[in-house]
């Protein structure tokens, strides 16, 4: 039994979630999966899976052994790349995890360039959904927060995302144009889902220096559309349905085509960062390496917001100084 491949194999059951599901990521025959997990187990003298009809789970001994093997195999990939660095060029398999708003409306437009840069790279993205946090079964994982970073991780900031409102020019034509947030229960609202906004939600009206003028809260009115679905929104904010909130990069393409227009701009709703974080790691892959410099190059690495810049659109709050833009650190420093 080749037991490092075992170990792989074992691991990527357990990323996946199902033996099929890691015989297709692996392009190997569900029987070999099978029989590689059951030679493991095997060699080991015990049980690592629970398997049933319609699950699979880790035995107590799977927990500690999954633990064991993510460190080996994280050992012998650095070691080979280690080896290889001097000589040869990025390659590989890469994991990336990331909210499926920014691969779609941001990575999938630059991957052609890097894909170019480095041809020997492969990437596996997994966007399933929003990413608030670091994900170690992935080489890198972009994350989207409001709240400061925590965790023993290697971070860097890619950039500044303002939540924006922002309606289709005809339906503004047929319904009005805002000029206050107490308006907006008047109009038809496409928001995150209800349970997300029953806090209510706060106004900053912002002068020119990005200082706040005016605060306004106000409990949103029941939406013609609650979903989590960035995409969804911005879909139906394109055909008119109504006014949505959403990130900079996901509109701002539309606000340059005057697809959209944005509704109360001098208002702030919050802002995420982007950030790009990795485990900490002795060693740092030579294509993980390229891939995060490859983020920072088409991201700007700032704390700002380049797509407002970009769509003529004025910032709510001026940007931090360049130095700020540096590498976060792990909590307690």
């Amino acid at each position: 039994m080749d037991q490092v491949r075992a170990m792989r194999v074992f691991t990527r059951v357990i990323d996946e979630g199902s033996l099929a599901g890691a015989a297709r990521a692996l392009d190997l025959a569900p029987a070999v999966v099978t029989r590689l997990i059951a030679d493991l187990e095997e060699h080991l003298g015990a049980r690592l899976l629970n398997r049933t009809t319609r699950r699979l789970s880790l035995t107590d001994v799977g927990e500690s052994y999954l633990e064991r093997c993510r460190r080996i195999l994280t050992d012998i990939e650095e070691a080979e790349a280690l080896a290889s660095a001097a000589v040869n060029e990025p390659r590989g398999n890469l994991r990336v995890l990331m909210p499926p708003a920014i691969a779609v409306h941001q990575l999938a437009r630059h991957m052609q360039r890097f894909h170019a840069r480095y041809p020997h790279v492969s990437l596996e993205l997994a966007v399933p959904g929003p990413v608030s946090a670091l994900d170690e079964s992935f080489d890198l994982t972009v994350i989207s927060t409001r709240a400061e970073l925590q965790g023993d991780f290697i971070a860097r900031r890619l950039a500044r995302t303002e939540v924006i409102l922002c309606a289709a020019p005809e339906y503004l034509a047929r319904h009005g144009r805002p000029e206050h947030p107490s308006e907006l229960k008047q109009h038809a609202l496409m928001l995150p889902p209800i349970h997300e906004m029953s806090r209510g939600v706060t106004f900053e009206r912002c002068g020119l220096d990005g200082q706040p003028l005016e605060s306004y809260f106000t409990m949103p009115s029941r939406p013609v559309v609650a979903t989590a679905s960035t995409d969804t929104k911005y879909a139906c904010a394109l055909h008119g349905l109504g006014i949505a909130g959403l990130p900079s990069f996901v509109a701002g393409d539309a606000l340059v085509e005057h697809a959209l227009e944005r509704v109360l701009p001098q208002w702030r709703l919050y802002s995420f960062t982007l950030w790009a974080a990795m485990p900490s790691r002795k060693f740092m892959p030579a294509r993980t390496r390229a891939f995060m410099d490859f983020l920072l190059e088409i991201f700007g690495g700032k704390d700002e917001d380049p797509w407002l810049a970009a769509a003529g659109c004025p910032t709510s709050r001026p940007a931090a100084p360049e130095a700020d833009a540096a590498a976060a650190v792990p909590s307690g420093d």
